[in-house]
């Protein structure tokens, strides 16, 4: 089946047919955590968006390499180039070392990719073991004219820049803008222009993280280290970028510029950027007491500042990815509750009718055409990755699933096993979805085989007309929240939630 995969590209602000330049390889790069924290639903989003475009690539048949980084230095609190560190501002709190914080909290971001299901990229570069190329970086663009050294640190020349390139193409600001809007900020007296940008800063006497350079003992801006490590590891030309809207100014803006500056054009062919996150439709920060970290979704505790309850569950992994990709990755996304919980049952639907494959008895011929699932599956996934039309598109799959399990509709050997290979591609596969073990399959097993049991206990107690025993069982199976249905080939249960 030929494919035209379109993807949005931020640059065009249009569609576009995706095009490798060296096909069947595919260079992508995604920008990752900085860990100075737990991670939250903010890092689920590209995590989960950039997931499902390499594991949707590679089922085409794409040889892809996918970088994704640790930023663990040169990050600064106000993201401009004033402030501490976030890590060694982290470090000083906790009494640690730099690098133990750095540790800590990328197991933990690892620990919580796994519990989404989220694939590790091939390759996972820290800023910290690049340097060397950041310094290589800043040398080339100093060289070209498009950056200066003030006391030890050097600043990318933003006006000087705009006079030959345009500064401002991929978030489509003019410069005017950008310096009546940039903040008067400690230290910018540095700067010839409050625009400028830092691409190697000279550190105070009590900065932990520093590295010797050819200007001063310090550390590189948190722009330079993208650029870098995604030259160094895709090529000076590359297929997508990608990352959170949030970055496309000013990290991306400034990415593009270190690109033309140091080699004459950018890097990227496509960039891509998924939307953000709303709770309950307020923006997510620390400050506003709903900032609630992956972990805390997944145990159901997490106080706002008064101290009430946020989250009335516990949320899985899968029961969060799966809300995730019910909208399109471009689209907003609010979470609550009550879309978490409605989130939940839809999954659990899915996967309750993919169990009911294997109840359906092969008929000689079809009562249901199920040739076309397929096919508006792939269509909605090349246009730029339309997940919640997969997901309709499996809901209308799961209702003939259903009826023929009931024996009110009639599906071909040949239907059931396409069937089977619809969910296997689409929900497995290419988005990722995994059945959940309550406490690990052992456990799983045993539970399934007690009801299974029982269930052949209420059996033998209908077949010798003991009826008392049969309601019994069934009665005390419904109170428990399992749902009982009697078939002409016996009894089926599932568990409401």
């Amino acid at each position: 089946m030929e494919h035209n995969l379109s993807i949005y590209n931020t640059l065009t602000r249009r569609k576009e047919v995706f095009k490798p330049l060296h096909a069947p390889h595919v260079g992508m790069y995604v920008c990752g955590p900085t860990v100075y924290g737990d991670p939250h639903l903010g890092h689920a989003r590209p995590a989960i968006t950039f997931d499902i475009l390499f594991r949707y690539l590679k089922h085409l048949g794409y040889k892809v390499r996918y970088v994704r980084n640790i930023t663990d230095v040169g990050h600064l609190e106000h993201d401009a180039d004033a402030g501490e560190d976030k890590i060694a501002k982290k470090a000083r709190l906790e009494q640690l070392e730099p690098m133990e914080v750095v540790q800590y909290y990328t197991l933990r971001y690892h620990k919580a990719m796994d519990a989404l299901n989220v694939l590790p990229p091939s390759i996972e570069p820290h800023a910290s073991g690049h340097i060397i190329e950041q310094i290589e970086l800043v040398r080339e663009i100093l060289d070209n004219g498009y950056a200066y050294e003030s006391e030890g640190s050097i600043y990318f020349d933003v006006a000087r820049y705009n006079k030959d390139h345009h500064y401002g193409k991929l978030s489509g600001r003019n410069l005017d803008d950008v310096l009546n809007t940039t903040r008067e900020l400690d230290g910018q007296e540095e700067k010839r222009n409050p625009a400028d940008f830092a691409l190697w800063k000279k550190a105070q006497p009590e900065h932990i993280m520093r590295w010797p350079s050819p200007w001063s003992d310090g550390f590189p801006g948190w722009h330079c280290e993208c650029t870098a490590m995604g030259r160094k590891y895709l090529g000076n030309h590359f297929d997508i970028h990608g990352g959170g809207m949030d970055l496309i100014f000013p990290h991306h803006e400034c990415e593009i510029a270190q690109a033309v500056a140091s080699q004459g054009d950018d890097m990227v062919h496509y960039w891509m950027h998924n939307n953000m996150i709303t709770i309950n439709g307020t923006k997510m920060g620390k400050s506003l007491g709903n900032f609630i970290t992956l972990n805390e979704f997944f145990e159901g505790s997490h106080k706002d500042k008064e101290g009430n309850e946020m989250l009335a569950q516990a949320y899985s992994g899968m029961t969060i990815r799966f809300f995730i990709l019910m909208a399109h990755y471009r689209g907003t996304v609010d979470f609550s509750n009550d879309a978490l919980i409605a989130a939940e049952k839809a999954m659990g639907r899915l996967m309750e009718a993919y169990g009911n494959i294997g109840r359906i008895k092969p008929a000689g011929q079809s009562s249901v055409d199920v040739s076309g699932f397929e096919a508006k599956c792939y269509e909605a996934m090349d246009d730029d990755l339309n997940t919640p039309i997969v997901i309709s598109h499996l809901f209308d799959a799961s209702k003939v699933i259903n009826q023929a399990a009931d024996g009110k509709a009639q599906l071909t050997s040949a239907d059931i096993e396409s069937l089977k290979k619809l969910f296997d591609t689409f929900l497995f596969e290419i988005m990722g979805i995994r059945a959940e073990q309550n406490g690990g399959s052992g456990r799983e097993e045993a539970f399934s085989k007690v009801v299974d049991m029982l269930l052949e206990m209420r059996a033998a107690a209908k077949a010798n007309k003991d009826w008392a025993t049969s309601d019994k069982i069934r009665n005390e199976l419904a109170a428990l929240g399992f749902e009982v249905k009697d078939g002409k080939d016996g009894a089926t249960w599932k568990l409401n939630k």
